[in-house]
């Protein structure tokens, strides 16, 4: 049958995962960083997740697709009551490995900031500053420096740091950050993100930035587990 459902452009998505929190049928998942409808027989396309979307990556369409399930959307939400549907991963309340280093009581040890530049929120920041003159550049979750112990000495040391969080600054960071990158010498860029999936919309803004900068500069992408680890450089 023909119907109106809702379209997600992927190249505007930044994967904050608000059109998911906010479509009451479960319609759509996030995949790989990206926003997805996962159950067309789950969309209504009465389109509650518009509104939500930041990006403005969502619109409607008129195609084939089988008919809305009520019933199966039924079914869903009262399995959801249980506990045992699917939430992001990014939001799900859990313990991690370091619980049993609560009552571990190191020696007293002062350790210093690198820090070494004013504002680091990528929305704050200016976008051009004497700062950013010839910088390596860490584009980093605001999560990475509470789950990695080691943050300043590993990562901060010896770059500017700009840091946000796609899903509550709700803002695609790419036209901000093209700037900075395009009308600054930058050498080379760190993504630090969380595993979690709406830490891809940061690194999916930065990949985007670059492209959009006319540049050719190094990118790495190094993520951070939620017990604190790096799983992936």
């Amino acid at each position: 049958m023909i119907r109106r459902l809702i379209k997600i452009d992927e190249e505007k998505c930044n994967g904050c995962g608000m059109c998911a929190e906010a479509c009451h049928e479960g319609a759509i998942d996030i995949v790989d960083g990206k926003a997805r409808l996962a159950r067309e027989d789950y969309c209504d396309g009465l389109g509650d997740c518009l509104p939500s979307c930041p990006a403005k990556a969502i619109t409607f369409e008129e195609r084939e697709a089988p008919a809305y399930n009520e019933a199966a959307v039924l079914a869903s939400k009262q399995h959801s009551k249980s506990g045992q549907a699917f939430t992001c991963p990014g939001m799900q309340a859990r313990k991690t490995a370091n619980e049993k280093y609560e009552a571990f009581e190191p020696p007293v040890q002062k350790m210093r900031s690198f820090l070494t530049q004013w504002p680091c929120q990528i929305k704050l920041a200016p976008i051009n500053a004497p700062y950013f003159n010839g910088a390596k550049l860490l584009i980093a979750a605001d999560c990475t420096a509470y789950a990695y112990a080691n943050f300043h000495m590993d990562y901060m040391k010896g770059k500017i740091t700009l840091i946000g969080c796609p899903k509550l600054d709700q803002v695609d960071y790419s036209e901000k950050l093209t700037d900075i990158i395009k009308y600054n010498n930058i050498q080379d860029i760190t993504v630090l993100r969380m595993e979690v999936p709406c830490c891809g919309g940061l690194e999916m803004a930065a990949k985007r930035a670059l492209g959009n900068s006319g540049k050719d500069i190094p990118l790495k992408v190094v993520t951070v587990s939620i017990s604190g680890e790096i799983i992936d450089i």
